[in-house]
């Protein structure tokens, strides 16, 4: 088995991002860099290191003076995180649906049945699904769009997290049902009944979640609006 090395700065940014994903810290909270090294038992410099990555990947703001802080967001990014989404799985659903191996379109199969196991399970459905979607853009081997669409997820995470604490039991539901039948276009190779697929899958999960926003009151932006 091939061990793979992770660096300190890696190592701690991943161990950051998912407390920031968690709430660990919350939205406007102050990253220490020296309290943060004591925390974790290492020294500064991965600490700064990975708070600058973090700031690239647009989970925190440093400022002068002021230092790092998580960064702040709303309700609203919900309609940026889905455009993003469908245009990243678009792209690689399409080049995934002519490049994937056979062992791939089993290694998604596979997925999707774990995944019908832990339907009641919202927190584990949720990573699950996560994977497979990561997976599909893995198999279509486009490993920048691949980094962005993580990154894109990871926000979604922390959106959900924050502002919806559990998958809603109903969109589990009916997401398996889409997964098992964007699984048969991939079967067939159909490139166009993926896009259609993946398009409709993404719009259908942004209302789902748009309905239990508003529902909160946590929403008032029109759809697309500014």
């Amino acid at each position: 088995m091939r061990l793979t090395f992770r660096s300190k700065p890696a190592v701690v940014h991943d161990l950051l991002r998912e407390q920031i994903i968690r709430g660990d810290y919350m939205p406007g909270a102050r990253l220490v860099i020296d309290e943060v090294a004591a925390q974790l038992g290492v020294s500064q410099i991965p600490v700064r290191e990975a708070i600058r990555q973090l700031e690239a990947d647009g989970f925190v703001d440093f400022e002068p003076y002021t230092g790092a802080t998580v960064t702040k967001f709303s309700p609203d990014l919900i309609f940026e995180i889905f455009a993003l989404l469908e245009s990243l799985e678009v792209i690689c659903g399409r080049r995934a649906c002519t490049c994937m191996s056979e062992a791939d379109l089993q290694a998604l199969t596979q997925a999707v049945s774990a995944m019908d196991a832990t339907v009641n399970e919202p927190e584990v459905w949720s990573r699950q699904n996560k994977q497979f979607h990561l997976m599909i853009c893995q198999f279509a081997g486009v490993s920048l769009i691949g980094r962005m669409l993580e990154k894109a997820l990871d926000h979604w995470d922390r959106l959900r997290v924050h502002y919806i604490q559990a998958v809603l039991q109903q969109r589990i539901v009916a997401a398996q049902q889409e997964h098992h039948a964007l699984l048969l276009a991939f079967q067939a190779r159909n490139t166009e009944e993926v896009e259609r697929l993946l398009r409709a899958h993404n719009q259908a999960a942004l209302h789902a979640y748009i309905e239990v926003l508003q529902s909160k009151g946590l929403l008032v932006t029109p759809e697309g609006g500014c």
